[in-house]
């Protein structure tokens, strides 16, 4: 770069401007937006149904926290959701029971909301450290804070806490059944979006406007798919059939001046249909590559709980914005104060500007949602079955909508809370209407307002962390390629070690750089090392002698099926 680029006081902190414009911009429905919308749906329709017909309605909001269960890890593989899910009802059911043991002992809304905001703390934390998610911890948080303001006696507890689990058992069957049809679904899913994102970059040939977010994202894509190929267990005919078009994907990353977009594209098509799977050609040097990426799956990795120091700031934000909007809603006088608890938790995200981002979205869609519930409202109380079919439909569309923009979704997601607080007893429109848009306003101001005042200040640290593991993977890998004859294996290892961190480095990157009142990010040097990381990669693929055209697209693996 010229010596004229101004380099920026280490010591300076400022406030990022805040964005507007594009908050509420639409995006692109996710390819599997259907599945997690028809998944509730089938998760949440047949219990609540069953309890109406027992006249027993008010006990849905405990088989709801069951079934909403079945809007995690979609994808996963089936081998990983099932471990998973399972561990997404553990904490679902846990939370519920702290949250009825606390109503039970105690109705003091002060005490209720402080336990709602260490819990919603506790929810984030663990979500994020685990990468569970999407809806991560939004959920969790909703299903804890509304139990802890419903009338709970201890004999109760066993029985409604049965409901869950019943429910929640339910749910992971539902999520697991598309397996028997289609057992590597999420896999062919996750390498036809690393080849469509390779295809993306390959076209901008390594250059021009808009390549280094093109390669970043494709870049994920292809981490993304190697994760997911990883968590299937043995590597059966299937998964090797993907993994030689994940090196495929690998390629274009390297050479994409070399590389022909529509072939990958061609590629992915195909594994979105119920086809074989595309021969991508087995040559000696992409052999090697998967090897050494067993090799580098076999090596012991950091733990996930070793993630949860970095994540201080956001727990510190969560817990604070959580308790404050709770008993600013309490002072206001509104009997629901859960419900700016909950704002205020949906709104953290990695850094201020994407928390502030989120607050817009949630405003905009809440209160939009509002005017909703007040249009269907006379159609749900016609009777029960209509009120629980709403319900369910209002569900649908919250998980259809929801991926293309969160506002979107919470539309929907508002007048089907209103209408399950109605499961119960039916409540004065007019008071519900009033205390979610009063709440809603309150979360997510008060919610904002914690996350500018806790700062997180070693954003700045975890970016030079992040350089430094860079600068390590890429010697390893060029002393490596200074060998006469290097381990193909070791090689493709320090490929694959420098991929992902190179991976990592663009996300700390980016959280930083939306953070506030921290010191000014040493931007130059992330351009330069990943620059300098990038030829590094391209250099080791053609040692590898991956870079070779790849065979016609004309020939299939026959044996594989989706």
């Amino acid at each position: 770069m010229s010596s004229a680029t101004p380099t920026p006081d280490p010591t300076a902190r400022s406030a990022r401007r805040l964005p507007l414009t594009g908050v509420l911009r639409l995006g692109r429905p996710s390819d599997i937006w259907f599945k997690p919308a028809l998944s509730s749906v089938v998760s949440v329709a047949p219990p609540n149904l069953t309890l109406l017909a027992l006249g027993r309605l008010d006990l849905a909001m405990y088989t709801m926290a069951g079934s909403l269960c079945a809007l995690y890890a979609h994808n996963r593989p089936y081998a990983a959701r099932a471990r998973v899910l399972a561990w997404v009802v553990l904490g679902m059911v846990g939370g519920l029971a702290i949250s009825l043991l606390t109503a039970s002992l105690t109705t003091d809304p002060v005490i209720l909301v402080a336990v709602g905001a260490l819990m919603a703390a506790t929810q984030k934390v663990l979500c994020d450290a685990t990468r569970v998610g999407p809806p991560g911890n939004v959920v969790l948080t909703f299903i804890s804070s509304a139990s802890l303001f419903v009338p709970q006696t201890p004999g109760q507890i066993p029985g409604h806490l049965a409901l869950a689990a019943g429910a929640a058992l339910w749910a992971w069957l539902v999520c697991m059944a598309p397996g028997l049809l289609r057992p590597h679904g999420p896999e062919r899913r996750a390498t036809a979006q690393a080849l469509n994102a390779a295809a993306a970059y390959a076209a901008t040939r390594g250059a021009g406007d808009g390549h280094p977010q093109a390669r970043a994202a494709a870049a994920a894509a292809v981490q993304a798919a190697w994760q997911a190929l990883l968590a299937t267990g043995a590597r059966a005919r299937p998964r090797r059939a993907l993994e030689r078009l994940v090196v495929r994907a690998e390629v274009a990353l390297a050479a994409p001046a070399d590389t022909d977009p529509e072939r990958l594209r061609t590629w992915a098509r195909a594994l979105c249909g119920s086809g074989p799977v595309p021969a991508a050609g087995e040559t000696a040097a992409a052999t090697d590559e998967i090897l050494g990426v067993e090799a580098e799956a076999a090596a012991p990795h950091p733990p996930w709980w070793t993630r949860l120091g970095p994540l201080t700031p956001i727990a510190v934000r969560t817990a604070l914005g959580c308790a404050l909007a709770g008993y600013a809603s309490l002072a206001l006088g509104i009997g629901r104060p859960y419900w700016a608890l909950v704002t205020a938790a949906a709104l953290y995200q990695a850094n201020v500007t994407l928390t502030w981002s989120r607050g817009v979205q949630r405003v905009v869609g809440n209160l939009l949602g509002v005017l909703v519930f007040a249009a269907i409202s006379p159609l749900a109380h016609t009777s029960g079955v209509a009120l629980v079919l709403c319900a369910v439909a209002l569900n649908f569309a919250a998980e259809a909508l929801m991926g293309r923009n969160y506002w979107l979704g919470s539309i929907c997601v508002t007048p089907m809370a209103l209408l399950v607080t109605e499961f119960a007893r039916k409540q004065a429109a007019g008071e519900l209407m009033t205390e979610r848009a009063v709440d809603t306003v309150v979360g997510a101001l008060v919610g904002f307002a914690a996350a500018v005042a806790v700062t997180n200040r070693r954003a700045g640290d975890r970016v030079e962390d992040a350089l430094t593991a860079v600068d390590r993977a890429r010697e390893r890998a060029a002393r490596l390629l200074a060998e006469e004859r290097p381990a193909p294996v070791a090689l493709e290892s320090a490929r694959r070690a420098l991929a992902a961190t190179l991976v990592e480095l663009r996300a700390t990157a980016d959280a930083a750089a939306g953070e506030w009142w921290q010191r000014a990010l040493p931007q130059e040097r992330v351009v330069l090392t990943e620059q300098s990381a990038h030829r590094t990669l391209a250099a080791t693929v053609r040692r590898l002698g991956l870079h070779a055209p790849a065979p016609s697209t004309g020939r299939t693996t026959e044996d594989v099926r989706p």
